[in-house]
């Protein structure tokens, strides 16, 4: 499935992050933000209108940015004009579709199913938030959607955008809460 490429921009600076998939495969694709693009993994199940926790879709649809965490002890504190944390060894997010936390950001140990934000494989290294299923929050529609580190390879993710480090990184210092990212 392709999209259009389609930029909106408020003065000089884009205001929508397009993400298309390739001809050649459903779970990757390119990552669009004015003249940058990018290669990207997507989910494994592709991406999907109607997402379900744990099917392993990208939700289709055009999210906010919320905020950013990265990994201090790995990386310099990236620029952005996204709100910017440290992460934590005890960070989480919760992925409990019955837990009155579900997709919100948790400390461990948690009673409920939760994801571990610290991660030794390095594709949590940085973390973009998308708003996605977070206001309102809807049992079961899917949590935990980011922007973070790609696997070698590019191999597919459990429902999340992943680019490169190196892209990440780089395209930090034009993310801003005024940006969205819009999946096809």
């Amino acid at each position: 499935m392709r999209t259009q490429l389609r930029c909106h921009y408020k003065g000089s600076a884009p205001s929508l992050i397009v993400v298309r998939t390739l001809r050649a495969s459903a779970t990757t694709g390119m990552l669009d933000l004015g003249f940058t693009r990018v290669r990207c993994a997507l989910g494994r199940s592709g991406c999907r209108t109607t997402k379900r926790e744990g099917d392993g879709a990208t939700p289709v649809g055009t999210w906010p940015l919320r905020q950013a965490v990265y990994r201090s002890d790995r990386l310099v504190r990236p620029r952005t004009g996204l709100v910017l944390r440290t992460m934590n060894p005890t960070d989480g997010w919760c992925d409990a579709s019955s837990d009155p936390n579900y997709n919100r950001a948790v400390s461990h140990p948690y009673p409920a199913s939760a994801e571990h934000m610290w991660r030794e494989d390095g594709l949590y290294d940085i973390v973009v938030v998308m708003g996605y299923n977070d206001a309102p929050r809807l049992r079961g529609r899917g949590s935990a959607i980011f922007l973070h580190c790609a696997r070698p390879g590019y191999l597919p993710t459990q429902g999340c955008i992943a680019l490169s480090r190196r892209d990440l990184f780089r395209l930090m210092p034009r993310l801003t809460r005024k940006i969205a990212i819009r999946i096809p």
